[in-house]
């Protein structure tokens, strides 16, 4: 893991600092703090019933967020591509069994911090703690907007959101992964990218 090291840290503090300026002490934090982790596609990076140990930021690659239905169907709550985060915020907090699985859509490395490091880091620089609670003030945010997406808009309207959220994803998704988002079928998530077509001619 060595080898993406060091451009794997870059791009975190590039991120951070898009949000805050970061001083030298606090560049150097990062680095102890925040590890480098490779899951290749298909690999879990949490499964059901385990704790939920690490806040992920995606480097390169693309993680999914889901629950399995009791029918075998797959719910899909979130997409992590480039400079996104994901994690199971209860599990990883209250320390408790998540619901939730993350696995990798295609192979991905990500910069990880443990719960423990991530209150040291708050404690020796407060400046992560504004920054972590404006990303988690986001986050909740967006999934507020998606819940109620999929109370009150259209199949189509929510497909056009993706489309809006996620349009560097459109072409990295499978139709069967992108219909799990929309809490549609394949097969109608195919209609609905027909009308849009025949409506664009």
């Amino acid at each position: 893991m060595q080898d993406i090291s060091n451009t794997s840290i870059q791009s975190l503090i590039e991120y951070f600092e898009k949000l805050i300026p970061l001083n030298t002490d606090e560049k150097e934090l990062v680095r102890l703090k925040f590890n480098p982790h490779l899951f290749l596609k298909k690999q879990f990076v949490l499964q059901h019933g385990n704790v939920c140990e690490y806040f992920n930021f995606v480097v390169r690659g693309c993680l999914r967020l889901y629950k399995v239905g009791e029918d075998g169907a797959f719910h899909v709550l979130q997409f992590a591509t480039e400079d996104h985060w994901i994690i199971d915020i209860a599990s990883f907090h209250k320390k408790s069994k998540s619901f939730f699985n993350i696995d990798a859509l295609e192979d991905t490395v990500v910069l990880r911090i443990n719960y423990d490091d991530l209150i040291d880091l708050y404690l020796k620089a407060p400046k992560f703690d504004r920054i972590f609670r404006v990303l988690l003030e986001n986050h909740f945010m967006q999934q507020q907007e998606r819940i109620g997406q999929l109370f009150s808009s259209t199949a189509e309207e929510r497909y056009q959101s993706f489309l809006e959220n996620y349009p560097h994803l459109q072409n990295r998704l499978s139709q069967v992964q992108i219909a799990s988002y929309l809490g549609v079928t394949p097969e109608f998530l195919s209609r609905i990218r027909s009308r849009i077509a025949k409506g664009e001619k």
